[in-house]
């Protein structure tokens, strides 16, 4: 396995310090000692690395990375990648899948890379952090990335917020986007709709007047305000439909207790929203029947 001179950095202090792209790195020779710094830089054989188990993003835009690799073979690697040592000649990244993927596309057979000591839920939360702050994850990768911290890392939402660089609200209005049809999450994923779309939708209750809006969304091309506008007449609707109901209801229940008082039975009583129903009067015997039609008059 190639290796160039091993390079003490100030990197690997932390999480804040492995996700800073400004960091200054001085080189100097040191001596390999197992635990001389919590982080080392070091060219890794790139046939030695394996991918990343934990990565969250699964869609990778091929000509945007034909594109890195060709600014990798005459830039370099500005930014090295991030891996874990498993055995003497074995890797595992934990991030920087892209940079990695370009490399190889470009021909390089050796990357530099910062070499972590990290337990299978510290590479977790570093590789989903790391992508959720660097690459340009799509809104339903971000949502799946917050849930498997709260989940997996076990993090409260203050926390992740604060992890992340966010408030409780913007996580909270990700992590929202989960409870969307799989045809809509999709659609956000593939940049059908956007994000603003997605949160209008998210307010309707009914999933049927979701899916019902979203082709409404995709068919006429809406703009996010046309169709928060069309969710809020959809609220006002539902709420006038709903003290309408009520009140018919109400009135149908008071007619079915008189009825059942001057009949002397329980009396049902039915009613549609157009003022269409029925009436049933049931009797227990034949007594019974000619004691009801006494009071019919027949």
């Amino acid at each position: 396995m190639a290796k160039s001179k091993k390079k003490k950095s100030v990197l690997g202090r932390g999480l804040g310090a492995l996700l800073s792209d400004t960091e200054a790195v001085q080189e100097e020779n040191v001596e390999e000692q197992p635990s001389a710094e919590p982080s080392t830089i070091d060219e890794i054989d790139i046939d030695h690395i394996e991918v990343n188990p934990f990565q969250p993003r699964t869609d990778f835009d091929q000509e945007a990375l034909q594109e890195l690799a060709v600014s990798i073979k005459v830039q370099g690697i500005i930014q090295p990648i991030t891996v874990r040592q498993l055995n003497e000649q074995t890797f595992q990244l934990i991030s920087g899948e892209r940079r990695l993927q370009a490399s190889r596309l470009a021909g390089l057979t050796t990357i530099p890379a910062y070499i972590r000591t990290a337990d299978d839920q510290q590479m977790l939360e570093m590789a989903l952090i790391e992508n959720i702050q660097r690459e340009n994850l799509n809104p339903i990768e971000i949502a799946l990335s917050y849930q498997r911290l709260l989940t997996e890392c076990d993090l409260k939402q203050e926390e992740l917020g604060d992890r992340v660089g966010k408030n409780r609200t913007t996580v909270t209005n990700y992590l929202r986007l989960l409870k969307l049809p799989p045809v809509i999450q999709a659609a956000l994923r593939d940049k059908k709709i956007s994000m603003g779309h997605a949160r209008a939708i998210i307010n309707i209750d009914n999933v049927e007047v979701q899916l019902s809006v979203f082709e409404k969304i995709v068919r006429e091309g809406l703009s996010v305000r046309a169709v928060e506008e069309l969710v809020r007449n959809l609220g006002q609707s539902k709420n006038k439909k709903s003290t309408t109901s009520t009140s018919q209801s109400f009135e149908i229940k008071k007619l079915q207790t008189q009825l059942s008082s001057h009949f002397g039975t329980k009396i049902q009583l039915r009613a549609n929203e157009k003022n269409k129903g029925e009436i049933k009067i049931p009797f227990h015997s034949v007594e019974d029947l000619n004691r009801i039609l006494e009071i019919l008059n027949l």
